[in-house]
Order: C-alpha cells, then sequence, then structure tokens
C-alpha cells in the first residue's frame, strides 16, 4: 500500500513523526510531502498568485512553500512515483472538532485528497492546558493511531467523503475507546479578539480560540472528547441544503 502523509504543522512538526509511526504499521511504501513552515488555520486554501517550490529532505521525504491543499497537490502530482492509496494528514497538534475543521489546514489536506478520489483520513490531537504547544501531548494519538486507522482502511466509504479523527487529551492507557460521531457545532460568537502594541507602537490583534465555547449535544465529537473517547466523524463535500431546494426552486419557477 503506497501511502501519501502531511500535515498543515509543517515539515518539521513532531506529530508527523507520529503519524509516520502509525503509517508504517501498515506499509514501508510511505511518502511525505508537507508545507515547508506552519500553515495552520489555512483551510482549502491553494496557492495561486505566487510560485510554488519544492524541496526534497530525503529519500520519499519533500516539503512545499504552501499550504497544505498544494502540498497533497504536489505530493500526487510531481512527488510519488503512482498515485496513493491512502492519504493521512496530522498528527495535528490541537484539536479540529466541530466548526473548526472549515478552517483547519489538516482536515482541507484530506479534503483535497477525497476530491481526488483517494480514501483520505484526517488526525488531531486535542490538548488541554496552556503550554501545550511546547511539550510532547501525543500519547493517545500514538498508543491508538493505527488501532484506529486500521477498520478505516476496509470501511466502505462513499465518494467524496473523508474521515476525521481527533484523539482525547488524555494519556493512552486513559482513554475510553472510539466512538464514530457526528460533527458538533462552536458558539463563535463568544470567541475572543486580542489587541496588544508591538514595541514600534503599532496596534495589532491576535484571534484567541480558546475561550470559545461549545455545546456538548449528544452523539457529537465534542461530546466524544469530553467523555475520554476518541471522536471519528465521517465528512462529506457536499455543502448543500437540500432540504431548502424545494423552497428555492418554488420561488425561482
Amino acid at each position: 500500500m503506497k501511502i501519501l502523509l502531511t500535515n498543515d504543522d509543517g515539515i518539521r512538526a513532531p506529530g508527523l513523526e507520529v503519524l509516520e509511526a502509525i503509517a508504517r504499521e501498515f506499509s514501508d511504501d510511505i511518502w511525505i510531502c508537507a508545507p515547508d513552515e506552519e500553515q495552520s488555520g489555512m483551510g482549502h486554501a491553494l496557492t495561486l498568485t505566487r510560485p510554488v517550490r519544492l524541496r526534497q529532505h530525503g529519500e520519499k521525504r519533500f516539503s512545499v512553500t504552501g499550504t497544505p491543499t498544494d502540498s497533497v497537490t504536489m505530493g500526487m502530482r510531481k512527488v510519488m512515483d503512482g498515485p496513493p492509496d491512502l492519504i493521512l494528514s496530522g498528527v495535528n497538534r490541537g484539536a479540529n472538532l466541530g466548526d473548526d475543521v472549515t478552517y483547519s489546514g489538516t482536515v482541507s489536506a484530506a479534503i483535497e485528497g477525497a476530491l481526488a478520489g483517494i480514501r483520505s483520513i484526517a488526525l488531531s490531537q486535542v490538548t488541554s492546558r496552556e503550554g501545550a504547544a511546547d511539550s510532547d501531548t501525543f500519547d493517545a494519538a500514538r498508543k491508538w493511531g493505527a488501532k484506529v486507522v486500521a477498520p478505516l482502511l476496509e470501511t466502505p466509504l462513499p465518494t467524496r467523503t473523508l474521515i476525521n479523527v481527533n484523539f482525547p487529551p488524555l494519556p493512552g492507557a486513559e482513554v475510553k475507546g472510539i466512538r464514530a460521531v457526528r460533527q458538533g457545532f462552536h458558539d463563535y460568537s463568544r470567541g475572543t479578539v486580542v489587541e496588544g502594541r508591538d514595541p514600534r507602537g503599532f496596534t495589532y490583534y491576535w484571534f484567541g480560540l480558546q475561550a470559545i465555547e461549545h455545546t456538548l449535544d449528544h452523539g457529537t465529537d465534542l461530546e466524544a472528547i469530553d467523555e475520554g473517547y476518541i471522536a471519528v466523524t465521517p465528512l462529506q463535500l457536499d455543502l448543500t441544503h437540500h432540504a431548502s431546494l424545494g423552497d428555492l426552486g418554488e420561488r425561482f419557477s
């Protein structure tokens, strides 16, 4: 099995090492094509207004001066010696739960794979405390990653569908299990924008996502993580609100 790995945290991110260890449980034919620098929050952005450069860091290991979407595109079209059988994106440091999937470069890399007809899985490690960016928080992902991915390799999926996996912020031994759940929803009206002043006296703004609240609706990814379970959520790329088509059709007929 030929596997393409990518992420949005960059080619040097520790989560990519975790992802490679997970992937090697299933294959030795591993290719890596990831952003040269961190691209968190880039969503499904594609670089169109400047050239993208490809750099090799070793055998089957490359970086791209662009977005996660660029990385998947370059990986499939310029790096690999044939199309991948599987695309794994992550392991992201931080949650990609609820509405956050619309911003996530990690999930968007998997979206690009799904658009190409490749089975694609995004994996994220939820963190629970300030300062987590400076410490190793991937124990749950390390111990449970292969256990989660294995059944997903055999599960039938419709076209233009991907899987979003989130590991709870717990040691692997304390994870309660795995749940297949739907996407939850945050209350973004309670997000924060932090204002500051740089050393030259100019005002800047920093978006603070940590204060966003959410409702733990039953059967959602948010609830699963809160209760100590790994959340596995199938996502579809058809964003059409089918229930509204009839009403709109009558208005424009």
